[in-house]
């Protein structure tokens, strides 16, 4: 089965063929980053008006490499939730045109869900029931993986995802966008034991994450620092800093792993990137005996694979829309 999947839920512009849920046939994505760069972050209007430059020619080449046209496909994937209305207004308005024109199944596909399956694209092997770590910019969730359309989530983020938690420190210390990327490159040069910084934890909610107050205490250092004339090591910080957040979600992670009994592992979203979070995570593992999947690094950030991979099973599973689907900025991942 061919499914064609489109993603435009923030500034990527994505397209891909995947067979089967599992086989990447193409994948194509249109970048805006260096466009973003110059404002610090995505800006939504400029987001919403690439994608709408760019989604015609990024899904022609996604099939003309793939060797498929319109007729061969068995149904048409798209992002609906959640992300910039704007920008998934784009991706969800042209899948309709596109699979009303075909006389093709419109499948709508969750965000969160899709980085989850990036995993089934690099381990074809892996298979629920697992427990899995979606970290990206905009989001930080526990969720236990019943079956490919049947999540629960065990642990969320109560402020700021992991991700903007990075984005948002790697600013303060005058990193260019996107801070989080750059700031692990830096870390991987500092000492991550040179400054002591917080591991908040939630009150009544131990797998529920908090960084605003990890991210706070960098700010007052580097305030503190320049009110007092002190020099502050960037690559330092970026290491400390780094080890703060990977080890609040290692804690709860594996906390959630214990009380659950979960022998297979998954990490999904783009600080599934994060060098140190692949590597301590890939040592707990091997300690306790468990099973982990991580992304191929192309399939980390967004992409419109995961989604033709997820909307494979969402399919399978009977989940599909008519022409009055609309785009959700926000909708939880066990709808």
């Amino acid at each position: 089965m061919l499914i064609l999947g489109i993603e435009s839920s923030c500034d990527e512009t994505a397209a891909a063929v995947v067979e089967d849920g599992r086989k990447i046939l193409s994948s194509v994505v249109a970048s805006q980053i260096e466009e973003h760069r110059i404002y610090g972050g995505v800006v939504p209007e400029i987001a919403s008006r690439r994608h709408s430059e760019a989604i015609v020619g990024v899904v022609g080449e996604a099939l003309a490499q793939s060797g498929k046209t319109l007729s061969d496909l068995d149904g048409v994937a798209v992002t609906y939730a959640p992300g910039l209305i704007g920008a998934l207004l784009v991706g969800v308005n042209f899948a309709k045109g596109l699979a009303f024109s075909a006389g093709l199944p419109l499948i709508p596909v969750h965000h969160l869900r899709g980085h989850i399956a990036s995993n089934y694209l690099s381990s074809p092997e892996l298979v629920p029931p697992f427990l899995c770590l979606v970290v990206s910019g905009g989001h930080s969730h526990i969720v236990q993986v019943e079956d490919y359309t049947k999540l629960k989530i065990l642990g969320r983020t109560r402020d700021d995802a992991a991700g903007e938690a990075f984005d948002k420190a790697a600013r303060a210390m005058g990193i260019p966008y996107p801070g989080g990327v750059e700031l692990d490159k830096i870390a991987e040069e500092g000492d991550e034991n040179a400054y002591k910084l917080p591991h908040p934890h939630v009150e009544g909610a131990p797998l529920d994450f908090s960084f605003s107050g990890l991210k706070t205490a960098v700010l007052n250092l580097l305030n503190n620092a320049k009110q007092k004339g002190q020099p502050v090591s960037v690559p330092d910080l970026c290491a400390s800093y780094r080890k703060a957040v990977v080890d609040c979600l290692a804690q709860n992670f594996f906390r959630a792993a214990e009380e659950t009994g979960a022998r297979t592992l998954a990490v999904a979203g783009g600080v599934s990137a994060n060098r140190l979070l692949r590597r301590r995570f890939g040592e707990l593992c091997q300690q306790t005996g468990r099973r982990l999947y991580v992304p191929d690094l192309s399939l980390c950030g967004d992409n419109a694979a995961m989604i033709a991979s997820q909307g494979y099973y969402e399919f399978l599973a009977g989940h599909t829309a008519g022409m009055d689907l609309n785009a959700c900025a926000q909708r939880s991942i066990e709808e």
